[in-house]
């Protein structure tokens, strides 16, 4: 018996059909991974729902669940009451005699999710049972409450839930059926009392929720101002940043425009076309130097007139340690490296966090030792201020908005450095800036605003 073997063309097509077979099971494989996402973002979602519903255990569902577990509680007590004392107080079947409890007593279970509703079924039950069941105490419908006191508890309590929680209107005909109620069951001295007695819990529970509405508008408002109060520290010290680097910007600037303008007479041999375009460099140079002190008048506020005195740099930090030990600051500076080399929206930036960090330190822990280190890197330089802690070990009370780090690390990151700032073991203060050496005219993060 000979062999058939498949020829050349066979094998290729079932090498092809076994390829194809490959796809379909990885593609297969893939969908079925696609479906374990939709299932996992599925769950997820319920998940989320579920918190949203109140039945979570996220911080801020903690107090709707113990609210909710102790509206169950309390109507299973009221239920085990009820339902004994059901036949002392009315004529009902013993089959029937849960039904009816429950009838008066379980929609409190609505007082959180929907009052209002349980207001309703309470009060159809309050209309229906004296009609349905004779009372065993011998009262008629003119002549004694037809109710249990549980009953009487549930419905006031519901009555009060939706003064809590719904519209005016809704309240209005809530507390107006509560009243026609009493109106026409209570016996008849007892009908005004019941009814004035209605109308001061209503002015109770309107008061409650007039003051809890306050408090928590009150805090929203608080919420609100610390948000904006926290922007718009950040811009005003965007803008004192601003304000600085400009004086770097119009600095450099103006060294291209004196450069260009005076290259025709310190380089001889110039063709005209150079100096055509030496005078094209000067000219865009002065339009950008006058835009840029545009927008920084736009960034002056109204009552504020432009800063003439040049900016501070390193050469003034003895000079501002000086003026810190004359006002009794017991401070003392070092200086490690060269720092020639150092930019100047780079000295600026410095001297501004060394200023900022001996204002916090005298006012938050006065008569305390301050250190003030300067070192320089090849790249960089490091300036920590550290103070110990106050004599005594009681700190002076917080007196400003405590924007004054925000205000630092917005400085530090302007010229693309960074700034730590935290209390120390030994109950001081310890502030820390690494900057640049050298930046750009255009620094990341303010430089691109200028």
């Amino acid at each position: 018996m000979t062999e058939i073997k498949p020829t050349r063309a066979e094998a290729k097509l079932a090498r092809a059909q076994a390829r194809v077979t490959r796809q379909e099971a990885k593609v297969a494989r893939k969908g079925t991974k696609a479906t374990d996402k939709a299932a996992k973002r599925t769950r997820r979602a319920a998940r989320a729902e579920w918190r949203r519903a109140g039945w979570g255990w996220s911080r801020r569902n903690l107090e709707g669940r113990w609210t909710t577990a102790l509206i169950v509680l309390v109507t299973g007590i009221l239920f085990s009451i009820a339902w004994p004392t059901l036949q002392l107080t009315h004529q009902v079947h013993a089959a029937l005699q849960p039904v009816v409890a429950a009838f008066a007593v379980l929609p409190f279970l609505l007082a959180r999710a929907n009052p209002v509703l349980g207001w309703s079924i309470s009060a159809l039950a309050a209309l229906v049972i004296p009609i349905g069941f004779r009372g065993t105490l011998g009262h008629g419908l003119g002549e004694g409450l037809p109710w249990q006191v549980v009953h009487i508890l549930v419905l006031l309590a519901l009555a009060v839930a939706v003064g809590l929680q719904a519209r005016p209107g809704r309240i209005a005909q809530v507390w107006m059926g509560t009243a026609a109620l009493f109106a026409i069951f209570a016996p008849g001295g007892d009908r005004i009392g019941w009814i004035v007695g209605l109308g001061g819990i209503l002015a109770f529970t309107l008061l409650v929720r007039r003051l809890w509405d306050s408090r928590r508008l009150l805090a929203r408002e608080e919420a609100v101002s610390e948000l904006e109060r926290t922007r718009r520290t950040a811009l005003e010290e965007r803008a004192r940043i601003a304000r600085d680097l400009h004086d770097v910007v119009a600095h450099h600037m103006s060294l291209i425009v004196v450069q260009s303008q005076t290259a025709p007479y310190r380089v001889a041999g110039l063709t005209a076309e150079t100096r055509a375009e030496f005078d094209s460099i000067a000219g865009t140079a002065r339009e950008a130097l006058n835009e840029v002190r545009v927008m920084l008048g736009v960034l002056r506020s109204d009552d504020q007139g432009a800063e003439h005195q040049p900016q501070p740099g390193i050469a003034q930090l003895a000079e501002l340690v000086a003026g810190s030990a004359r006002a009794g600051v017991p401070v003392q500076m070092e200086v490690r490296g060269q720092t020639d080399r150092l930019g100047m929206a780079t000295a600026v930036v410095l001297y501004r966090i060394v200023q900022e960090s001996l204002a916090n330190a005298t006012r938050h822990a006065p008569a305390a030792q301050v250190e003030v280190l300067v070192e320089m890197a090849a790249d960089h330089v490091t300036a920590t201020v550290h103070n110990a802690a106050p004599p005594g070990g009681q700190a002076a009370a917080e007196v400003s908005g405590g924007n004054g780090i925000v205000g630092m690390r917005e400085r530090a990151g302007a010229v693309g450095g960074t700034l730590t700032a935290g209390a120390t073991d030994d109950g001081g203060f310890l502030v820390t800036a690494e900057l640049p050496v050298e930046v750009g005219l255009v620094a990341g993060g303010l430089g691109s605003d200028l």
